[in-house]
Formats: structure tokens, C-alpha cells, sequence
């Protein structure tokens, strides 16, 4: 039994020059401020955010707090879930813990210690000092992923560190939770649950090491208890005996659902229960589930397979939700990777920039069905292999990661760090040095002997002769993007895995950017906004830059005589543009015929307010570019491709477990007018893609895409609608997708031109905007207060209607709000509408004009 003393009320914090208390006497007379644990020095101290300043001082934290000695048969831990960077820990001034990594955790015997009224003191000592010192081995290569070097002897986030697009504040404080723990009864460690599926039956392999309580002997026997999540179902139970304090056994669970990633299938869960009477000594979360990588890692890439069905593996890179408070429970979590679920993402890389997450991250990835790459926190530098102690702390981290991680069906990949191979190959040197001891022995056999079902890459990007070549192994793709290659370049590049891809300084909406101080009004070259968008060490150039290339190649307009003229309107152009690529890139990687197994967008959010990497913005609400990935990665989808002298290609998906049934209707529009319309039906098997050229569904050449010019086009606009028909309310749009052979429609023209009328329905089920046009509406965006849009930024086809859900945040009541669209001339007032709603989510086929 595990009686918990959570210590994170009551903290205080104070800053001394380095060295000069060398332990916790005089710290009355320091100048206090309230803090909170877990967190960090810049979460306590306001408008701290140089990462200089943190480094250039030691921070005190203490807690005075009540706790008893150990009673008779009681063990007492003071358990330390991470101490960022070099700590050292002290009881009521007797230090019990030096700490010289930030991804460790301790668990320290204080039993004896404690007095009833306890102080606990924390020294975080300057980080500055030390890496200014001169060290051995001496480097081999340098990065200027960061500005010191000597960062590699030391075991800490360099998010914060990194000058291009993540300056600070550096993660200095007891950043994850402290709590004391008072045990009674055996204790069982080292848990190793590993769920496989054979054939239709879930195997549950366990193991553990138990240790017994003061004066008292080991049970013989352990029982473990597997039901449905929830206790749904029936418990299967099964008897593990305990031979010298080892428990090793196994558990059938006949007809065992699957655990599938959400875009596949449903993330079933199992609980379990192992004790030895009443309470139980450990509980878990399992899944049943086949992970595979399928094919020759370097002619295929990362070809993943769950359960026998492929994966196209679509995400995002994840980093911490606040620098200032790294450690995330699952209330800020939960909203966030229900949004990552809600885009039909299935992936997330934990890159070795950042550090390994909470376990409700992982809790909650397991939960909603989330895939999950884990880099080994390494990135770039040239990490000291030959350092017998650096390599002991890195084997004690390491072994912990995949003690927690090992068993859980979220875990599809592990990584032994970003950009080490490329930054080795790039300079020329020996490609040996990025698979040495750390990256080709320890950590490979680490995770041999833990017994992980995920298939483990050295490096990331990976393989070939230069692993930064796209069409060998695992690629990090910048193309398009950085490289300012055009959009065919990503069918080019036949890139086979991109673990980071389309990294732009995606612009947020207008309530982020009022967090930006800007004095005088804000303007792209203000150093407001520049603070916000990140940028290569060194370059002269940033990715405000790479956007306003595909601005110009998209619109065919000059992105610097917008802005000189129309600010706002600069703004909301550059936000569908990064959004738009991302789609059309992805769409390209997903159809029929690509060799890509998959794509992670650099970035999830951004980490500080402005234009960042993110889809998400600083406050994890969904940027314009969201809503563009979303519908081309939706399980269900429909998308266009420009084949060139081939006219238009529209590419179906179907990943769901089940078979799709629906129809498949291309429209042809001419200055809004319906030139030409055919319906196709659609059977796709699950996990299968289609691919249906325009022409081909319409019977008839119509230079679809305007490739032959013999004339002017026969038409500007191409729509594609997959619908699902028979339904008691109609045809219900399960997708929608535009093409435009003429360019996009940019003229602004008022909602009576447009035939643009919108109206707030409510019903028991919440509240919705439908939105009708008698002419195309081009990149509708919706603003209702107190709430989020389930769609945003799309297109109203002609003479047709869109219905758009809206989510409450907390208990707001959809009453008015406005929209806007790229080619409407001011805004439409939303009201609550008058008529008798219909069904949710149905677009009625309606007669065109």
C-alpha cells in the first residue's frame, strides 16, 4: 500500500550568484518569491526569459512541510521526478542527492530523516559557469543547433537553448512533481507488461521484481487480473508464482479486441490489476496489438504495419506545452491531442530537442489511439561516447525510458536521436561516428534486452550513402519548404518517410498575435513578430521568407506589395498559403502509387506567441493550416492532384476498419455557372486508397486541368464531393476537395455578389453555422465567441451549402459571431437562425443554374 503526500504547494524561490551559499544555511536572508512544483525559475520569476540570465545563477527552491518519521514496518520516500540540470538536494540541511541530469528520477530513503516539521531544500546551480569550461574529449564535430557546445556533457533540453527557434527560457527548477511516499506491504518494481496478439487471443507476458516488507515474508504467488477498460467485460485472471523475489509469467485473453490506431480502428484498452490480496501492488493499461516494419529499411523506409494492415503514419512533432512549465498533466494535454486526433493525425515524435513526457502524455496517446516516435534525447552535438560516467547515466536513462514506455501500444518507434548521422555526413566525416558505442551498441541493445515491440532507428533522418538524401530510408524532407523547391518536387524527391517535413512560419489568428508587445502597431519587421518565427543560425533568411516564396508561386502575387498596402488581408493570405502547401504535399504522399509511408509536420505548437512551425498556435488552438492538414488526412478523405497533360486525378482513402460504400461526384464550374457533372460509385475495402482521373468519371476530354491550352479553360473550378447517400436527411459529405486549372479565386466581392448568407443553428446536440453561396466561396472562415469551429477556412461550392459544427469553450452559448472568406469584401454577421434546423453534417445536392 502507497499512501502519497503530494509536495507542490507552499514552494519558495530565491537567486544567489553561483557558489556563493555552498549549502542551505543563510537562506533566510534571501529576497523570496512564491513558486510552485512542479515548475521552473521562469514560471515563478515574471519576465524572465533569458536564457543567459537563468544560466548565469544559482536558484534556490525550499518547501517547509509536515511529515512523521517511519513508522515500524513503514518505508518513507522522498521521490523526485526531475531536477533540471545540476541539483543537489537537501533534508533539513543534510544533502541527500547530487543530480547532473534533468531526465532522471530518484526516489530517495528518508524515513529516517524526516522530523515532523521538515525543510527540503533545492539548489539549481549555474549552468553558465560550467559550460563556459574548457572539457575533454574534445568535440568532433560542432552544430549550430545551439551556441555552447559543451551542452553534449550534459544532460538537459536544449529547447531554450536554441538560438534559431527556441532561444529560452531554459528549463531550470524541479520541473516534474515531488511527492512523498509512505509504503507498507511488498513493493513490486521493475513491472514488465508485454500484450501481443496470436491470432484472435491477447498474450499478456509479465514480470516484476518484488520486494518485501520490513519483517515480513515474500507471498508465494502474485495474481493478475486482465478486463476490459473500466472493468467492462469479462476478468481474466491468472496465477504468476514468486521464485527469489521474481515474478514471471503469462496471461490468454481469449477473443481480445485490438488496440489500432484511431484513423484504423478503435485503441481498445485493458486494465490490470497484479497484487497479492486486496490491494493491488500495480496497475496498468494494456493494449493487444502487432506493430511490424514492413520491407528493407532503406529501399522502403519506415513502412509500419499494425496488425497486418498498413499504416500511412501522419503527425506532427511534439514539443512541451510551456518552456515554463514543461510538465503537463491531462487536463492541458486532453485538449490538445484530441485536436491531433480530431486532424486525423496518428503520430507524434518526441524529437531528441526536447524531453521525454508525462505519463498522462502517453496515457492519453494509448487512450485516443496515437502512435508514438520516441527519440533518446540526443540531437546534433557530438555526446561524449567515450566518457565511462556520461555513458552509465545515459544507460540508468534509458533503461527507465523503456521501463515506462516498453509495454504501452501507443510506442511505434524508437530513435536514438535528431540529426546526429546528417550532421556527421554533411561535414564530410566518417558516417561510422553515427553509429558508435551510444547510437549502434548501447542503446540498440538496450532496447533488445527490454524486450520493446517497436523497431529502433540510430538516427533520424537515416540511411543511404548521405542519409539526407529523401528517397533512401528515413528522410527529414524540406523540398518544399526551406528549399524553396516547387510543389512537384515532392513527387520528385520519391521520399519514402518524412520524420520532419514542411516546416513554415505558419500565421496565427488574430487573438495570438495580440499577445505580441508591440509597440506602434504591429508589422511583419517588427521585432515583435520577428522574436516569434524561426530561423537557421546564421542564415539571412527566415521562414517569414520561405512562406512569402510559395505566397508569390501560389498567387501570383507579390507578397511585399500586399503588405504595403493591405496588412490584414497580407495576413490572412499568408495563412491559408503554408496551409494549402501542407495539404497539397500530403495528398501527394498519401495516393495511390506514392512510394511515402508517411509524414510528421515540424511543428505540433508553437512555443512562443507569433508566426511559428506550429498548426496549433502558443495557446494550442488551431491555426488556418490546421484545418487544411485535417481534410487531407482525414481517414475518410478526397483529394486532387495536377497531373500535368493528364488532366486531374481525385484520390479516395479509406483507413477505417470497415468497407466505405459512397459515391464520388466531380463538378465542373465556369464563373460559377455548372458546365459539367458526373457521380461515380465508390467501394473501398478498408485501409485501401483509390485513384478516379476527372475525365475518365466524366466520360469525355474537357482539359481538366488547363494543360493543353487550346483556348481559355473550359473551366476555373473542379470540385470533388465524396458522399455518402441513402441516409434519412440526404447525402451526407463525408469529403470535399477544389482545384482551381485557372488560379484561385481572389477577387473580393460582396456577399450579395456572392449569394453568401450564413445563420447559427442550435439543437439539443450543440450548436452549428450553416453557410450557403450561390457563387464559389473561397476560404470561408468562421468566428463565433467562446468557441472552435470543427472545420474552418474551406470552400462553399455553388449553389450548395456547408455545415460546420461548433465546439463550446466552457459553457458559452453560440449567439452571434461573423465570417469572412478570401474573395468576400468585408464580413457577414452571424444570428441565430429562424428555421427549423436540419440533420448535422448534410449537404443537400441541389439543382444548378
Amino acid at each position: 500500500m502507497i499512501e502519497r503526500q503530494e509536495l507542490n504547494e507552499g514552494w519558495e524561490l530565491a537567486r544567489t550568484d553561483p557558489g556563493r551559499l555552498m549549502a542551505p544555511r543563510g537562506l533566510d536572508g534571501l529576497g523570496w518569491v512564491t513558486a510552485r512544483v512542479p515548475g521552473t525559475v521562469a514560471g515563478a520569476v515574471a519576465g524572465l526569459s533569458s536564457t543567459a540570465e537563468i544560466d548565469g545563477a544559482d536558484w534556490w527552491f525550499r518547501l517547509a512541510f509536515a511529515a512523521e518519521p517511519a513508522a515500524a514496518g513503514e518505508r518513507v520516500a522522498l521521490v523526485l521526478g526531475g531536477l533540471a540540470t545540476v541539483a543537489e538536494v537537501y533534508l533539513n540541511g543534510e544533502q541527500v542527492l547530487a543530480s547532473q541530469s534533468m531526465f532522471a528520477a530518484h526516489e530517495l530513503d528518508v524515513g529516517g530523516r524526516l522530523r515532523g516539521a521538515n525543510e527540503l531544500a533545492i539548489c539549481f546551480r549555474a549552468l553558465g559557469p560550467r559550460l563556459r569550461e574548457r572539457r575533454r574529449p574534445r568535440a568532433r564535430w560542432r552544430t549550430r543547433l545551439v551556441s555552447e557546445g559543451n551542452l553534449r556533457f550534459y544532460r538537459t533540453m536544449l529547447l531554450g537553448r536554441a538560438p534559431g527557434f527556441a532561444a529560452g527560457p531554459a528549463v531550470t527548477g524541479p520541473w516534474r512533481p515531488v511527492t512523498l511516499e509512505r509504503r507498507t506491504g511488498p513493493v513490486l518494481g521493475g513491472v514488465r507488461l508485454r500484450a501481443r496478439r496470436a491470432g484472435d487471443d491477447g498474450i499478456l507476458d509479465c514480470a516484476g521484481r518484488l520486494v518485501a516488507a520490513p519483517d515480513r515474508p515474500l507471498p508465494h504467488r502474485l495474481q493478475v487480473t486482465v478486463s476490459g477498460a473500466g472493468g467492462a467485460g469479462t476478468a481474466v485472471a491468472a496465477e504468476l508464482p514468486v521464485e527469489s523475489g521474481v515474478v514471471r509469467g503469462q496471461v490468454t485473453v481469449g477473443g481480445a479486441a485490438p488496440w489500432w490506431p484511431h484513423t484504423h480502428g478503435r485503441p481498445v484498452l485493458y486494465d490490470v490489476e497484479v497484487g497479492a490480496g486486496e490491494e493491488p501492488l500495480h496497475r496498468a493499461r494494456i493494449g493487444f496489438r502487432e506493430l511490424s516494419r514492413d520491407g528493407d529499411l532503406e529501399a522502403d523506409g519506415l513502412a509500419l504495419s499494425v496488425n497486418g494492415r498498413p499504416v500511412f503514419a501522419r503527425g506532427a512533432l511534439w514539443t512541451p506545452l510551456d518552456l515554463r512549465a514543461p510538465h503537463a498533466d491531462e487536463v492541458r494535454l486532453r485538449p490538445v491531442l484530441e485536436r491531433v486526433a480530431a486532424a486525423g493525425m496518428n503520430m507524434l515524435r518526441i524529437p531528441g530537442t526536447a524531453a521525454y513526457e508525462s505519463p498522462a502524455f502517453y496515457d492519453l496517446c494509448d487512450e485516443l489511439g496515437i502512435l508514438v516516435w520516441q527519440d533518446f534525447m540526443f540531437a546534433s552535438l557530438d555526446y561524449p561516447e567515450s566518457d565511462g560516467p556520461f555513458m552509465q547515466t545515459v544507460e540508468a536513462e534509458a533503461r527507465a525510458v523503456l521501463e515506462a514506455l516498453g509495454g504501452r501500444p501507443c510506442l511505434a518507434v524508437l530513435c536514438g536521436g535528431s540529426e546526429v548521422a546528417q550532421q556527421v555526413a554533411m561535414l564530410g566525416l566518417d558516417p561510422g561516428l553515427a553509429e558508435g558505442p551510444l547510437y549502434g551498441e548501447l542503446l540498440p541493445r538496450l532496447v533488445g534486452e527490454a524486450e520493446v515491440a517497436a523497431p529502433y532507428l540510430p538516427s533520424a533522418p537515416w540511411g543511404g550513402e548521405l542519409p539526407f538524401r529523401p528517397d533512401r530510408g528515413v528522410a527529414n524532407y524540406y523540398g518544399v519548404g526551406a528549399y524553396l523547391r516547387p510543389l512537384e518536387d515532392a513527387r520528385r524527391s520519391e521520399v519514402r518517410f518524412a520524420a520532419e517535413c514542411l516546416a513554415f512560419a505558419n500565421v496565427p489568428d488574430e487573438a495570438a498575435l495580440e499577445a505580441l508587445d508591440a509597440p506602434g502597431g504591429l508589422a511583419l519587421h517588427h521585432p515583435a513578430w520577428k522574436a516569434g518565427v524561426p530561423r537557421d543560425t546564421g542564415a539571412g533568411w527566415d521562414f517569414d521568407d520561405v512562406r512569402d516564396h510559395y505566397f508569390a508561386r501560389l498567387l501570383g502575387l507579390d507578397p511585399g506589395a500586399v503588405r504595403g498596402v493591405d496588412f490584414e488581408r497580407y495576413l490572412e493570405l499568408s495563412r491559408a498559403v503554408s496551409g494549402e502547401v501542407m495539404a497539397e504535399v500530403m495528398g501527394e504522399w498519401r495516393r495511390t502509387g506514392s512510394p511515402c509511408h508517411g509524414g510528421l509536420v515540424l511543428s505540433l505548437a508553437d512555443l512562443a506567441p507569433g508566426a511559428g512551425w506550429g498548426i496549433l498556435d502558443h495557446r494550442g488552438l488551431p491555426k488556418v493550416a490546421y484545418h487544411h492538414l485535417r481534410r487531407a488526412l482525414a481517414p475518410v478523405a478526397v483529394w486532387l492532384t495536377d497531373e500535368g497533360l493528364g488532366g486531374i486525378d481525385a484520390h479516395v482513402a479509406n483507413d477505417r476498419g470497415e468497407p466505405l460504400a459512397a459515391r464520388l461526384r466531380i463538378a465542373l464550374y465556369r464563373d460559377d455557372r455548372l458546365v459539367d457533372e458526373a457521380v461515380t460509385p465508390i467501394d473501398l475495402g478498408p485501409g485501401t486508397t483509390l485513384t478516379r482521373n476527372v475525365e475518365t468519371v466524366l466520360g469525355r476530354f474537357v482539359d481538366a486541368s488547363w494543360a493543353y491550352r487550346f483556348g481559355p479553360p473550359a473551366q476555373d473550378l473542379v470540385a470533388a464531393s465524396l458522399e455518402a447517400c441513402g441516409g434519412p436527411e440526404g447525402d451526407v459529405l463525408l469529403s470535399q476537395a477544389f482545384r482551381f486549372p485557372a488560379g484561385r479565386p481572389l477577387q473580393p466581392r460582396s456577399a450579395q455578389e456572392l449569394g453568401l448568407s450564413a445563420a447559427i443553428e442550435t439543437q439539443a446536440g450543440g450548436a452549428r453555422v450553416r453557410v450557403a453561396a450561390e457563387r464559389f466561396a473561397y476560404g470561408v472562415r468562421l468566428s463565433v465567441s467562446g468557441h472552435v469551429p470543427a472545420d474552418d477556412a474551406f470552400g462553399v461550392e455553388p449553389g450548395r451549402s456547408r455545415v460546420v459544427g461548433l465546439a463550446a469553450v466552457g459553457d458559452s452559448v453560440a449567439e452571434t459571431g461573423s465570417l469572412t472568406a478570401l474573395n468576400l469584401a468585408g464580413r457577414v454577421r452571424l444570428a441565430p437562425s429562424t428555421d427549423q434546423p436540419e440533420a448535422a453534417s448534410v449537404s443537400r445536392p441541389q439543382t444548378s443554374r
